[in-house]
């Protein structure tokens, strides 16, 4: 019998990729006022979508221990809740609550994404430090923490399209909550490797649930499953000790790349520093997909044309990005909540009969009414170019839409074209009071006078929440 040759090679350097990585979550400093200044908005805006998701038992159902029993007395908090849970578990609750009403921050590029879903990762694992190791941990540092998730997430996104091959972008959400995760617990540079590498190996979810005709409600707590692996990588690469694959990345047949990324190298526009958080885009007026938040507004400014004459509708002419027409762009039946709030030609039908859009519209009651699928067979799509370029410059990241209305006697409206809405950084000063006020709407039902007030003041006090440690903080949101 001839013996198998079973000579290994030795273990390879790290894949530069991912040490990258490492070295910016454990070394890099942020010197960016603006990025300091739009992480606390990002903060406020983020606690609001929780607030707001818990008006919503679909959202509640998911909330608590994974088990019967499962509390830990002292344990990390969820928002708005009694619950006191192990890290991985709340930082699953707390991610779905941002994300549950498609309503927090979003960034858009060859990949899209939410990166104040790395949050759940964040404020959890945060608290739990804090509560359960003694460690001083204040909001300053989670906001830290949070610009570099948003940087991760965001550099990544920016030419490496993992929807091009079905994967879902909340596998970035994995990739940067693990690694800040574990520069949380203090890993070595090697440890925050090892739990990024695990984090690949994972590979990723696939967008099934987010696509006619499988759409549903798995899409608003997979990011919230994203930040519980991401603490699971991070707490058994630094306090367990497990081994690493330093080129979990690049290993030729089983390595992600060969395995489901088309064998393609990640390719970047520009190194980590707080790019993203500075340019980030927050969802401020409407809880409506953002490739979709321009054309709500168009159609808001016609509403009052269109209103009294929607029988005379010939037909609804909407130009949108490229990126629009993969996504949101749906006929026929519309089967959920999830299908809704994912369709352009809804989102735009809505405020064209009612003057409004809000998360109770994309309910079956609202979606009843027959005026809103008969706008929806008169709506045409096509795609503007320019809107498109726009979309992809650096230097713009536009997200332009444009409506216009056509009647039967051959009249039409103006064509109402917006090339960035209101959460876009150029409209900043506009967009941030109304951001505040969508906070403390969001805040003074759920929780007592007393606290809401507070948590009203420090958002206005940047100091005093750098200041304040994350215990403190995140009792003034006990229900």
């Amino acid at each position: 019998m001839t013996a198998v040759d079973v000579r290994s090679a030795a273990r390879p350097d790290p894949d530069e990729s991912m040490a990258a990585i490492a070295d910016y979550v454990l070394d890099a400093r942020i010197e960016s006022r603006e990025a300091w200044d739009t992480a606390r908005y990002m903060l406020a805006d983020s606690l609001a979508c929780a607030m707001l998701a818990l008006e919503f038992d679909e959202c509640t159902r998911h909330l608590g221990p994974l088990v019967p029993g499962g509390e830990i007395p002292g344990g990390a908090r969820v928002p708005g809740t009694r619950y006191e849970l192990d890290p991985a578990q709340a930082a699953f609750n707390i991610g779905t609550q941002v994300r549950w009403l498609d309503f927090n921050d979003t960034w858009l590029a060859a990949e899209w994404g939410h990166p104040s879903d790395n949050l759940g990762t964040i404020l959890a694992l945060a608290d739990w430090l804090a509560r359960k190791e003694g460690r001083t941990i204040t909001m300053r540092d989670v906001l830290g923490w949070a610009i570099k998730a948003h940087e991760i997430q965001g550099v990544y996104a920016l030419r490496n399209a993992f929807n091009r091959v079905g994967l879902d972008h909340v596998i970035l959400v994995r990739l940067a909550s693990t690694a800040v995760a574990a520069a949380m617990l203090g890993g070595t540079r090697e440890e925050v490797i090892t739990a990024i590498s695990h984090s690949w190996i994972d590979n990723g979810v696939l967008r099934t649930y987010r696509h006619a005709p499988n759409t549903g409600p798995r899409k608003s707590w997979a990011a919230g499953d994203a930040c519980r692996r991401a603490v699971i990588h991070a707490l058994n690469a630094v306090r367990r000790k497990v081994v690493g694959y330093p080129s979990a990345v690049s290993a030729k047949t089983w390595g992600f790349r060969d395995v489901a990324f088309e064998g393609r190298e990640f390719e970047f526009e520009r190194g980590f520093g707080s790019y993203v958080m500075e340019n980030i885009l927050f969802k401020i007026s409407w809880p409506a997909e953002f490739h979709a938040q321009t054309a709500v507004e168009c159609a808001m400014q016609l509403h009052g044309k269109v209103r009294d004459h929607l029988d005379e509708i010939e037909r609804i002419e909407i130009h949108t990005q490229e990126a629009a027409i993969r996504i949101i762009d749906k006929t026929g039946p519309l089967d959920n909540y999830a299908d809704r709030d994912h369709c352009l030609q809804y989102m735009v039908a809505v405020p064209l009969i009612f003057g409004r859009l809000t998360a109770d519209d994309y309910g079956d009651q609202v979606a009843a009414d027959p005026r809103i699928d008969a706008l929806r067979e008169r709506m045409v799509v096509t795609e503007d170019p320019q809107f498109t370029r726009d979309y992809f410059d650096p230097d713009r990241r536009y997200i332009g839409n444009a409506v216009q209305v056509f009647f039967r006697d051959g009249s039409a409206t103006e064509k109402v074209s917006i090339d960035y809405p209101v959460g876009h950084r150029r409209r900043r000063a506009e967009g941030i009071p109304l951001l505040l006020a969508k906070y403390e709407d969001a805040i003074c039902g759920p929780l007592p006078a007393s606290q809401a007030a507070r948590l009203v003041e420090l958002a206005a006090d940047p100091q005093a929440l750098d200041r304040m440690t994350v215990q403190d903080y995140l009792h003034l949101y006990r229900s």
